[in-house]
C-alpha cells in the first residue's frame, strides 16, 4: 500500500459520516477563526481612538500677565482638543468627571486647573512655576486606557509647550528687534558725536595755536614796554643834561630818535597782537560754545566753561586799553623826538619842556610796562586753558569713538529680521526638532503588524486541532506493511495537507477580507505552507513517541512559543532563558519569514528562516520514523494500555 492510498484511506475515515465531515471542516477552519477574527478585531485600534470617551474639565481662571490683556490658555487648549477630535472629548465639571470615570462612562479624564494660564505666564514674573495637567484613570475600566491616557496627556503637554514657547519666543525676538533699532539710532548719534568731537578738537587746536601766538606777542610787548621805560628814563636824564648844557644835545637827540623809533616799532607790534587777540576772542568764544552744545553739554555746563575764559578776555581788554594808551604816548614821543632831531636849535629853548615831556614819557612807559605784564600773564593763562581744552576734547573724541564702535559691533551681532522671519524663528525655537521617519519595511497598520505572529500561531493551533481527530500512525498499516518510512510520510502528509488548506483560506481572508497588502504574496503563502508542514511533523513526532501525552506537550510547546516568538514586543525584552528559546523554537522563524515576505524586508534572512524550519521538519520526521520503526519490531505495555488522555 503506497503513501497516496494511505492518505486516501485516512481521509475516507475522516469523512465517513456527516458529523465527521462537519468536525473536519470545523477543525480546518480553526486557524481562520483564530487568526482572522483576532486580526479583524484589532486591525486598526489606533484609528478608533476618536470613539474613546474622555472627560475634559476646564477650570482655568485665566491670567493677566504684566497688566496686559487677559489670556485664557485653558479655553484655547480645550477648544483645540475638541476640534482635533483625537478622542471623544466630553466637557464636564470636576464632579461629573469623577462620577463618569467611576462608572466607566469615560475611560479617563483630563483636567486643566484654575492656575493653568497663570502658571504658563509665570516665567516672566518673580515666581516662575510649571503648569499642571491632571490625568485621572481607572484601571478597573481598562488598563490600556490608562496607558493611552498617559500618551494623550503627553501629546497635550507637548502641544501646549509649543504654543507657549512660540509666543514667548516671538515676544523675545520682537524685543531684540526693537533693541536693535534703538542701537542703530544710538550708533548714528554716536557717529555724529564723533564728527562733532573731531571738529571741536580741530577748533580747540586752532584756539591753542592762537593763544600761543597771543602769549608770544604779549611777551614781546612786555619786553618792548620795559625797553621803552628804560629809554624814557634815559631820555629824561638826557633832557636834563641838555638843560644844563646844549653841547650834548645833538648826541642826545640822535639817541632819542633811535630809541623812539624802536619803541614805536615795539608798540605797533604789541598793539597789533593785542588787537588781533581781542578780535579773535568773540569768534573763539562762540566756537567753543557751539562745539560744547553739539557734544551734549547743557547751557549751565557751557556757561561754566566760558566763565573760566571771560576773566582772561577782561584782562586782555584792560591790557589792550593800556597798550593803546602807551602806543599813543610812544607815537607822541616819536613826534617829539623828530622835532628834537630836526630842530636842535629849538631844543635849547625848549629843554625845560622836553625834560617835563621826558618825565611824562617815563611815567607812561612805566604804565605801559605794567599793562603789558598783566596782558602777558593773561595770555599765558589763556594759552594753558586752550591746551587743556584741546586735550580734554581729544579724550572725549576717543571715548566717543569707542562708544560708536561698541554700538556698531552690538548692532552687527543682532539679526535684522523681518516680521515673517521672526515668526519662523519663533516656530523653530518652540519646536526645534522634527522627526523624519524612514521605514525600510512598512507594515501599514496595527493589524498588519500583528498578522505574521497570529498567522504563525493560528497555523500551530490548526495542526494541533487536526491531530485531535487524525490518527498519527495507522497501526494496521504498521502491522500489515511493515514499511515505517511510508507510514510516517503518510501520517505526516494527511494533517499537513489539511492544515495547508486552512492556511490558504487564512491567506485569502487576510488579503481579501481584511485588505492586508503583501510585498510578496507567493512568498508569504509559501511561508505559511512551510509552517504548516513543519508543525505537522513536530506534533506527529510527539504523538508517535508519547501518544496522548505528546499531544498535550504540543499544547505546552505552543504556549512556550507564544511568548518566545517575539510577535508583539521585541524578543530582546524577554528574560534570558526565554530569549534563548527564541533562537531554537520554530515559530519565531515563521514570524520573521512572514515579516520579510509581507513587508518587503531583507529576503536574505528568509533563507535562514527556511533552513531552520526544514531542519525542524526533517528532524521531526526522522524522529517519527524511528518511532514507527520501533512499532514494527516490538510492542510495549504503553502501546497496549489505553491512554489516560483522550
Amino acid at each position: 500500500m503506497k503513501i497516496p492510498a494511505l492518505i486516501s484511506a485516512e481521509l475516507r475515515r475522516l469523512t465517513a459520516t456527516r458529523m465527521s465531515v462537519v468536525a473536519l471542516i470545523a477543525l480546518m477552519l480553526v486557524p481562520v477563526l483564530y487568526g482572522g477574527l483576532y486580526l479583524w478585531a484589532n486591525q486598526d485600534p489606533y484609528g478608533k481612538f476618536a470613539e474613546i470617551p474622555v472627560a475634559l474639565v476646564d477650570l482655568d481662571a485665566g491670567a493677566q500677565p504684566d497688566g496686559g490683556d487677559t489670556v485664557d490658555y485653558g479655553s484655547q487648549v480645550a477648544d483645540q482638543l475638541i476640534e482635533d477630535g483625537s478622542f471623544a472629548w466630553q466637557r464636564m465639571d470636576a464632579a461629573e468627571a469623577r462620577e463618569a470615570l467611576r462608572t466607566g462612562d469615560v475611560d479617563f479624564s483630563v483636567t486643566l486647573p484654575a492656575d493653568f494660564s497663570a502658571a504658563l505666564t509665570s516665567a516672566a514674573g518673580s515666581s516662575p512655576h510649571q503648569a499642571t495637567l491632571a490625568l485621572a484613570t481607572n484601571d478597573a475600566n481598562n488598563y490600556l486606557a490608562s496607558s493611552i491616557g498617559s500618551q494623550a496627556v503627553e501629546r497635550i503637554r507637548t502641544s501646549v509647550a509649543q504654543l507657549v514657547g512660540r509666543e514667548a519666543a516671538s515676544r523675545l525676538l520682537t524685543g531684540i528687534s526693537d533693541i536693535r533699532g534703538q542701537l542703530v539710532t544710538a550708533a548714528d548719534g554716536a557717529t555724529q558725536l564723533v564728527d562733532g568731537a573731531d571738529q571741536a578738537t580741530t577748533g580747540a587746536t586752532t584756539l591753542a595755536d592762537g593763544t600761543a601766538q597771543l602769549a608770544a606777542g604779549a611777551t614781546q610787548l612786555r619786553d618792548g614796554a620795559a625797553t621803552l621805560a628804560d629809554g624814557s628814563a634815559q631820555l629824561a636824564t638826557g633832557t636834563r643834561a641838555v638843560a644844563d648844557g646844549s653841547a650834548d644835545l645833538a648826541t642826545g637827540a640822535a639817541q632819542v630818535s633811535d630809541g623812539t623809533a624802536q619803541i614805536a616799532s615795539y608798540a605797533d607790534r604789541a598793539g597789533s597782537a593785542v588787537d588781533e587777540a581781542i578780535g579773535q576772542l568773540p569768534q573763539v568764544r562762540d566756537d567753543i560754545a557751539r562745539v560744547l552744545g553739539e557734544r551734549g553739554l547743557d547751557q549751565t555746563q557751557i556757561a561754566d566753561v566760558l566763565s573760566r575764559l571771560d576773566p582772561i578776555g577782561e584782562r586782555l581788554q584792560t591790557g589792550a586799553a593800556r597798550v593803546d594808551d602807551a602806543v599813543g604816548q610812544v607815537d607822541r614821543l616819536a613826534a617829539g623826538a623828530a622835532q628834537v632831531s630836526a630842530g636842535a636849535n629849538q631844543l635849547s629853548a625848549g629843554a625845560s619842556q622836553a625834560a617835563d615831556g621826558a618825565a611824562s614819557v617815563s611815567q607812561g612807559a612805566g604804565q605801559l610796562a605794567a599793562a603789558t605784564g598783566d596782558a602777558a600773564t593773561g595770555a599765558a593763562r589763556l594759552d594753558d586753558g586752550a591746551h587743556e581744552l584741546a586735550s580734554g576734547l581729544g579724550t572725549l573724541n576717543a571715548g566717543l569713538v569707542t562708544l560708536r564702535d561698541g554700538l556698531e559691533a552690538g548692532v552687527a551681532q543682532l539679526p535684522d529680521a523681518s516680521a515673517d522671519l521672526r515668526d519662523q524663528q519663533a516656530a523653530t525655537i518652540s519646536d526645534p526638532v522634527s522627526v523624519d521617519s524612514g521605514n525600510l519595511a512598512s507594515a501599514g497598520d496595527y493589524g498588519a503588524g500583528l498578522a505574521p505572529f497570529f498567522a504563525a500561531l493560528a497555523g500551530w493551533i490548526g495542526i494541533y486541532a487536526l491531530f485531535l481527530i487524525v490518527k498519527p500512525i495507522s497501526r494496521r498499516a504498521v502491522t500489515a506493511l511493515r514499511s515505517p518510512v511510508r507510514v510516517t510520510v503518510a501520517g505526516w502528509l494527511t494533517p499537513a495537507l489539511l492544515g495547508s488548506v486552512g492556511m490558504v483560506v487564512l491567506f485569502g481572508v487576510l488579503s481579501l477580507a481584511l485588505g492586508f497588502r503583501f510585498s510578496s504574496p507567493a512568498g508569504t503563502l509559501g511561508m505559511l505552507l512551510t509552517a504548516s508542514f513543519t508543525y505537522a511533523a513536530i506534533i506527529l513526532a510527539l504523538n508517535v513517541w508519547l501518544g496522548s501525552v505528546g499531544q498535550f506537550l504540543g499544547l505546552v510547546l505552543m504556549v512556550v512559543q507564544l511568548v518566545t516568538a517575539g510577535g508583539t514586543f521585541p524578543w530582546q525584552t524577554l528574560p534570558a532563558p526565554l530569549a534563548a528559546l527564541h533562537h531554537v523554537l520554530p515559530m519565531g522563524y515563521v514570524v520573521d519569514g512572514m515579516r520579510q515576505w509581507m513587508y518587503g524586508g531583507d529576503l536574505g534572512r528568509v533563507s535562514l528562516d527556511l533552513a531552520v524550519l526544514f531542519a525542524w521538519m526533517l528532524g521531526a520526521l526522522a524522529l517519527a520514523a524511528i518511532g514507527v520503526i520501533r512499532m514494527t519490531h516490538a510492542r510495549t505495555l504503553r502501546d497496549l494500555q489505553p491512554s489516560l488522555i483522550g
